[in-house]
């Protein structure tokens, strides 16, 4: 597995246990909560894992009310808490990581989801961070994508 995705899904863990459990920035930053031992991580993944997670941290009100707009007839209480922390990770990377493509920010909230989520999480992520990506890009299409 690429170093990347895994700073990706220690992203999505911290942002799932930050949201469940209110944990603070710093303890979640010092990664005391893995059940692996941190020292297991290369330090580009700990890293890549550290501005994902302060990053979207900084930037929740924002995440999620764009979030919120591309739910189509779906509530944001009723995410699923894995959900949102992918949905989270993921939108941050295409609003505020402009180096790297929106596709392949997409493709690894699609990876994640496939094996994190539930059966159908992969197909509503996609939907709904492909329609961040064409609204930061300034495209119009067709927002029947957001599926529930």
């Amino acid at each position: 597995m690429a170093s990347r995705r895994k700073a990706r899904i220690l992203a999505v863990q911290a942002l799932y246990a930050w949201e469940m459990s209110g944990q603070s920035l710093s303890e979640l930053l010092s990664f005391e909560w893995l059940d692996e031992k941190k020292d297991t991580y290369e330090p580009e993944i700990l890293a890549f894992s550290t501005l994902l997670i302060a990053g979207t941290i900084e930037q929740i009100r924002e995440i999620d009310a764009i979030i919120q707009r591309h739910l189509e007839h779906w509530t944001f209480e009723r995410l699923r808490k894995v959900d949102l922390a992918i949905l989270r990770v993921g939108a941050y990377s295409l609003l505020f990581q402009s180096d790297i493509p929106a596709q392949i920010n997409i493709d690894e909230a699609i990876e994640i989801a496939k094996e994190y989520g539930s059966e159908d999480s992969y197909r509503f992520i996609n939907g709904v961070l492909d329609g961040i990506r064409r609204d930061k890009a300034g495209e119009k299409g067709n927002d029947d994508t957001t599926k529930k």
